[in-house]
């Protein structure tokens, strides 16, 4: 099974695909989408979805992970986030992957024990799950993060549905 975890954001998203193969996870790829606080809006937009595009081909995953759960007391943020999810999501549909969602917490209590794990206690676990020799960008380590989660929680609790 392969899933792909997205922390999704207008300026650096992480992408991360991850190979679960019996009891044995793998890191496929990952990448951050990262932006020119410069960049317009739109354009930023468009390389999220160009770049969901090419990976959901390239690697065809079974699930997409989105982190969720947000409380934002800056209305504008919430909404260039929003817009963001949207992008990824809407990819993600296009191309028949089911999305699911965690939030940051479960996603840190999964990965780590603990749901107030900083994030380097964060990029150790995901590094020393999937063997990884060099620390990822954080926003692939939390993108890797979300993808773990899904495949331990699905593996040990119970099925969660799409969103």
């Amino acid at each position: 099974m392969k899933i792909l975890g997205i922390d999704a954001s207008l300026r650096g998203t992480g992408l991360a695909v991850i190979e679960v193969r019996g009891t044995r996870m793998t890191a496929c790829h990952w990448e951050v989408v990262k932006l020119s606080a410069k960049a317009k809006h739109s354009e930023c937009l468009r390389a999220i979805r160009e770049r969901m595009d090419a990976l959901l081909a390239a690697h065809a995953p079974d699930a997409a992970v989105v982190e969720g759960g947000f409380f934002f007391k800056n209305a504008k943020i919430a909404m260039i986030l929003g817009e963001a999810r949207g992008v990824v999501i809407s990819a993600c549909a296009a191309a028949a992957v089911p999305v699911f969602e965690y939030s940051p917490r479960t996603a840190k209590q999964n990965v780590t024990g603990w749901g107030a794990a900083p994030k380097e206690q964060v990029a150790k676990m995901v590094m020393s799950v999937l063997g990884l020799q060099e620390k990822p960008p954080a926003d692939a380590t939390d993108a890797m993060a979300l993808a773990l989660c899904h495949a331990q929680t699905n593996r040990v609790y119970f099925p969660i549905e799409p969103v």
